[in-house]
């Protein structure tokens, strides 16, 4: 009992302490409620990323294998929820800019990486939504759906390191490493690329 309580309540703060940690940025003071309601999404979005490779692997105690593929399910959907926060929010602060960043026109080198993790995020849902169509074979499924969340965690660990915005520097470095190193190691646990076993 003792084991769940302890792997749950790190998590927590593993993932908490980064979203407190920006709600007391000096930048607030000068945005609007939309962009500052766009920039959680993002960084909440960023926050729920290290949950998605623990929940894949079975990595959280307490979860049957069908309570973690459902939670796993629920925090993508969550996740596409933020990412479309996040846009829109941007969008309606600043139109302009959204559609130089989203015609890969903006000048800035983060906007570049935020457009590449949105589109790997919605390829990867979109992947999910036509498996059934598709009829891939399961490791050529489970092989392309990890390419594209891998790519999505990169470009977003990149946009997110490049911002200098209501994020503290630390605690999103940290964050950070932490999306990163679970990813590479569910990836490596999970033999993602070994050839399918005949």
């Amino acid at each position: 009992m003792r084991r769940p309580f302890v792997v749950w309540s790190a998590l927590l703060v593993a993932l908490s302490v980064p979203i407190l940690a920006a709600g007391f940025s000096p930048y607030l003071a000068f945005r609007q409620p939309i962009y500052i309601l766009a920039g959680f999404a993002g960084i909440v979005g960023l926050a729920l990323m290290p949950l998605q490779p623990l929940l894949a692997a079975r990595r959280l105690p307490g979860l049957s294998t069908p309570g973690a593929r459902q939670l796993h399910r629920w925090v993508g959907m969550s996740l596409l929820v933020c990412v479309v926060l996040h846009v829109v929010g941007l969008w309606i602060t600043s139109p302009p800019d959204v559609v130089d960043v989203l015609l890969f026109r903006s000048p800035a080198p983060f906007s570049i990486w935020g457009v590449i993790a949105m589109w790997s995020i919605f390829a990867a849902a979109l992947l999910v939504l036509m498996r059934a169509r598709l009829r891939l074979p399961w490791h050529l499924w489970r092989r392309g759906h990890a390419m594209l969340a891998s790519l999505a965690v990169v470009s977003t660990i990149v946009h997110a390191l490049l911002i200098e915005g209501a994020m503290e520097g630390v605690t999103k470095a940290a964050l950070c490493v932490f999306v990163l190193a679970v990813t590479l190691k569910t990836m490596i646990d999970l033999k993602i690329w070994a050839r399918k076993a005949r």
